[in-house]
């Protein structure tokens, strides 16, 4: 389950770069600018999110297990993951917001709530629609 670590790279790289795999296989992330790769995993976020709710509709336990355990991934390996603490005030909420919305996933998984992944998607989705929106401005 772990990922194997090579020399050359951080174990925090080799992690993102499993979680870009796992996120955009069929659209290929090598040679992808580090804003597509982000833009990658809001958008898996959110699938994830259309396979929970799926799943908890058909009463399939473990597809809602791997679907929220991978969204939660994304989230805290992913997205939080690539803030820097220091970037000052938005870095510190955009974190603060990654923590909830995990928290909301795990009440969402316990419970079956299909209301809390309404809010994660409600909370996710301007964030990616305004990532998204900045690509233009981003050097390639």
């Amino acid at each position: 389950m772990f990922a194997q670590f090579s020399p050359s790279r951080s174990p925090a790289a080799q992690m993102m770069s499993g979680l870009y795999r796992q996120v955009g296989a069929q659209t290929g992330i090598e040679g992808a600018s580090p804003h597509r790769l982000v833009t990658m995993l809001f958008d898996g976020f959110l699938d994830c999110l259309v396979q929970a709710r799926g799943a908890i509709a058909a009463g399939d336990r473990e597809a809602k297990a791997r679907a929220l355990t991978r969204a939660g991934r994304i989230v805290d390996e992913g997205l939080k993951a690539t803030l820097n603490p220091a970037a000052g005030e938005i870095a510190q909420n955009l974190s603060l917001l990654y923590g909830y919305v995990s928290a909301a996933l795990l009440q969402a998984h316990l419970h079956n709530d299909e209301a809390r992944l309404d809010e994660c998607r409600h909370l996710m989705e301007p964030l990616r629609d305004a990532w998204v929106s900045i690509g233009a401005q981003v050097p390639a």
